[in-house]
């Protein structure tokens, strides 16, 4: 099979005039971009990396980190890339946790670094006006040379920490054979074609960024940067490099469609939607195929131990559902309180959800954490900690996380299907459901509102009351706050809301009282 160096040198040989990179007015072709990935190459190795040597990178999406990326995979150097905002204790404990023997940052993680008591100890590599680094990565770019590929399909290709918004995170080493073939797949489940244009603003330190950037090697296709995520210079990113497919969390769909540049913005270009990371929920999901009209609407589900768990390539046909299992996955859906993988869900039964770790894309445990094994990996399955159910079509719907679940009254209630349901209000901009702690139920249901639009909490109960939610998930309480709290890929982070870490907006104003002859309820 072959290894993701000599993937790369397909495109730069079947199409070396065709534009690979752009960053702003940097515009490489293949045999351009080439040069540049032989250069940092060269340079990994006289700082003294070899093969199978971990590689801390603290970048944004710039042209150096999708560079550095793939001269990685050419020398067979495990690239462990951070979020750009972690902070010197993060850094600390992943220097130490992936044994990594360099680091490379940019200014935005400066002080993050110089804060890092052990990047003090490691060999520096600065890109831009760092202070403190040892190396300068512009000096390697002086010497341009070919790649060369040293590394082969089994050799790790990245070590991606998971989110931890429950304590620390998880290092999950990727092989290059599963990274190629998950960017295979991606290709084939989103039906991308040869020269795809996509804009590279998911991060390159989670795997949906690195899914966009392997498959357009494979397609000869362009990779735009989009260093930090701004809605305006996306939008215009869009417009001026003819983007033919995005990928996305719902985050940033839902700020691009909110932003007052895009009414004006050409988006006709763009032929495919995808999103992961996160539920789309049904309002969102009208409001971009009402804005787009794409060929293919693709909910993808996954993560970064098994990229593709299911795929839907009809999002908008069937909202909420993620489809089936994708092409190189097999999927479970097993109770709530199994312990092992033998016994299936019933057919509507909510449970938890596995997927075979036969599969080709694949990771195969936890980077120095046989607890997290223990917990996640049993006879030969994974249990992903995801909630859902499948329906009498045979396709898998995500209700939430284990973790997530709201027990009230005695009832199992998952937040996904109530956020749906109040997301197609015309008021609501967003919303989050979280279970809050209450004497005579245990658990409430409580919907956190972002609105776009006055509304009062009355008028929301009784969107509810009509729509086809069962009575008992009705949440009981609505909070109005300026924002939904999220980590830094888009992902609600439902914690915050129950520790109160939210800024609440002012009061909606009251609406006239009820008509003597109606009481409020007060039963589930």
């Amino acid at each position: 099979m072959l290894d993701l160096g000599r993937t790369l040198l397909q495109s730069i040989e079947r199409s070396p005039r065709a534009t690979a990179l752009v960053d702003g007015a940097l515009r490489w072709s293949y045999a351009d971009w080439a040069l540049r990935v032989g250069a940092v190459q060269q340079g990994l190795a006289r700082a003294g990396l070899r093969r199978g040597d971990h590689l801390l990178v603290v970048m944004q999406n710039r042209w150096e980190m999708a560079t550095l990326h793939w001269a990685c995979q050419f020398a067979g150097i495990v690239i462990t890339p951070l979020n750009w905002r972690a902070k010197s204790e993060d850094i600390d404990y992943c220097l130490a946790d992936s044994g990594a023997r360099a680091l490379v940052c940019e200014p935005a993680a400066e002080a993050a670094v110089a804060g890092s008591a052990l990047a003090a100890q490691r060999i520096r590599i600065g890109v831009g006006e760092v202070q403190g680094a040892t190396i300068a990565f512009k000096e390697w770019l002086a010497a341009p040379c070919e790649p060369i590929p040293h590394a082969v399909a089994d050799d790790l290709s990245l070590m991606l920490y998971t989110s931890g918004t429950t304590g620390k995170p998880k290092g999950v080493p990727r092989r290059q054979r599963a990274e190629r073939i998950a960017a295979l797949a991606h290709v084939a489940q989103n039906r991308y074609a040869i020269s795809e244009r996509t804009l590279g603003v998911m991060p390159l330190y989670h795997t949906m960024g690195v899914r966009s950037l392997l498959a357009l090697a494979l397609l000869d296709g362009c990779f735009v940067c989009i260093p930090k995520f701004d809605a305006r210079s996306a939008l215009a990113a869009i417009e001026r490099e003819r983007i033919t497919h995005l990928y996305l969390v719902p985050t940033l769909y839902h700020d691009l469609l909110s932003h007052a540049d895009f009414a004006q913005t050409d988006v006709t270009s763009v032929r495919k939607l995808g999103f992961a990371g996160a539920p789309m929920h049904d309002g969102l999901l009208q409001r971009l195929d009402a804005a787009f009209r794409p060929e293919l609407f693709v909910n993808h589900y996954g993560s970064s131990e098994i990229y593709t768990f299911a795929i839907s390539q009809n999002a908008v046909a069937k909202p909420g559902a993620a489809g089936r299992a994708g092409m190189n996955t097999r999927l479970r859906v097993i109770p709530l309180v199994a312990e092992t993988p033998e016994r299936n869900a019933a057919q509507g039964e909510e449970g938890q959800i596995i997927a075979d770790l036969l599969g080709d894309e694949a990771f195969e445990g936890y980077h120095n954490r046989p607890d997290a094994n223990a917990k996640s990996l049993r006879d030969g399955w994974y249990f992903t900690g995801d909630t859902g159910y499948v329906d009498a079509d045979g396709d898998l719907y995500v209700t939430g996380r284990v973790d997530d679940m709201i027990i009230s009254g005695g009832e199992n209630i998952s937040p996904v299907d109530i956020e749906s349901v109040l997301s197609l209000h015309p008021a609501v901009d967003e919303v989050a459901v979280a279970g809050l702690r209450d004497e005579r139920w245990g658990q409430k249901v409580v919907a956190f509102v972002k609105t776009r639009a006055p509304v009062a909490p009355d008028a929301l109960d009784a969107h509810c009351r009509v729509s086809d939610l069962v009575n008992f998930k009705r949440p009981r309480e609505y909070v109005f706050v300026h924002e939904i709290p999220k980590s830094p890929v888009g992902k609600v982070l439902r914690r915050k809301l129950v520790a109160g870490e939210f800024e609440q907006a002012a009061p909606m104003p009251p609406t006239p009282p009820l008509h003597p002859k109606e009481k409020p309820d007060e039963t589930q």
